[in-house]
């Protein structure tokens, strides 16, 4: 079964679309990872944010957002990168870190890609070209790192 990779400003998701990866995102950010916090945050609907998705039979299998430059200082920012726990050891996470370097060189060219990884996940991110920036930090008792690529 093929992945369907559907990248969509947030004025063009349908609703369905939306609660999907509303869904998903606190399934694996909120209750898998017991982090109350708040998940919606304002700005899936704000600014230029895009929402890369990947489905597979009508279920989203894995998530990320792209945050557009103006309104986060100068950078891209990818953010919310989830992979459905029934798709993980797929490679889809590669697949989806891919995808949207390519979106986000399409939509602002040239301009740097900035994320907050998971700090475990340096090397992973590093593959792509993000190198670390800053110091470790904790979110929600994680231990996180800055990374930018560019």
């Amino acid at each position: 079964m093929s992945i369907d990779w559907i990248c969509k400003h947030h004025s063009d998701l349908g609703k369905e679309q939306l609660y999907a990866i509303l869904q998903l995102r606190t399934e694996v950010f909120v209750v898998e990872q017991k982090c109350a916090y708040q998940e919606v945050d304002g700005q899936d609907l704000a600014g230029d944010t895009c929402h890369l998705m990947a489905w597979r039979d009508d279920q989203l299998q894995a998530y990320l957002r792209l945050l557009d430059p103006e309104s986060q200082g100068g950078d891209v920012v990818i953010g919310r990168v989830v992979t459905a726990p029934s798709a993980r050891g797929q490679g889809l996470g590669h697949g989806l870190i891919e995808r949207a370097l390519e979106e986000a060189e399409k939509n602002w060219p040239g301009v740097p890609v900035y994320l907050s990884a998971q700090a475990h996940l340096q090397g992973y991110y590093g593959r792509y070209g993000f190198v670390v920036v800053g110091e470790e930090y904790l979110e929600d008792d994680i231990p996180h790192i800055g990374m930018r690529r560019g």
